[in-house]
């Protein structure tokens, strides 16, 4: 891959990451954020596997920043448990993306990014399910976690369909970059 190119989709996945960021303080942005597209892409695209640590990197340092961002300004209890388990969905998505690196296709890739927004979904619901205090530990209540949520915000189904949306977006224009440098690429004599 052209350095040039290698540049504009690493700046892609640092941009996707401040923009987690930078959304915090627009709330109906807040979930529309690449979070499980930005370690799969790195996976899928990046042959070399010192550059996955460039989006997980990026993921850990903004879910990190907006823990403390939440405990801060809105009394949310920043919690090791709930960090680590984030930081194993994006491990797991560099994981489903070296698989889809091995044959990428548009269906692969597609189905990829949206079992890597699945997969968040469900860990991090489930993980709320458990620990609070809210949810009945009943398998209704569960079904409560996963579709409603709490009364007081928007339906958790929501945020997974802000989630997968931004996860499919930010795929899409990553993969079409990836497609130009390709394309773009000069031609051995």
């Amino acid at each position: 891959m052209k350095t040039s190119h290698l540049i504009l989709a690493l700046a892609l996945i640092v941009a996707a990451a401040a923009y987690r960021v930078v959304a915090v303080f627009v709330p109906d942005l807040s979930n529309l954020s690449p979070i499980m597209a930005l370690a799969f892409c790195g996976a899928a695209y990046f042959g070399r596997r010192s550059l996955w640590l460039v989006p997980f990197v990026a993921l850990v340092a903004s879910d990190l920043w907006i823990d403390r961002y939440y405990a801060a300004n809105y009394g949310y209890a920043w919690e090791l448990r709930g960090a680590l388990l984030r930081i194993a969905c994006f491990a797991a998505a560099l994981g489903i993306g070296a698989l889809v690196a091995r044959r990428r296709t548009a269906l692969n890739v597609i189905s990829g990014v949206l079992g890597c927004s699945v997969l968040f979904y469900l860990v991090s619901n489930s993980a709320s399910w458990l620990g609070d205090a809210y949810y009945a530990k009943t398998l209704a209540g569960w079904w409560q976690a996963m579709t409603v949520g709490h009364p007081e915000y928007p339906p958790t189904l929501w945020f997974f369909r802000n989630t997968l949306m931004g996860d499919l977006l930010f795929t899409g224009v990553f993969a079409l970059v990836m497609a130009r440098a390709r394309v773009t690429r000069p031609q051995a004599a």
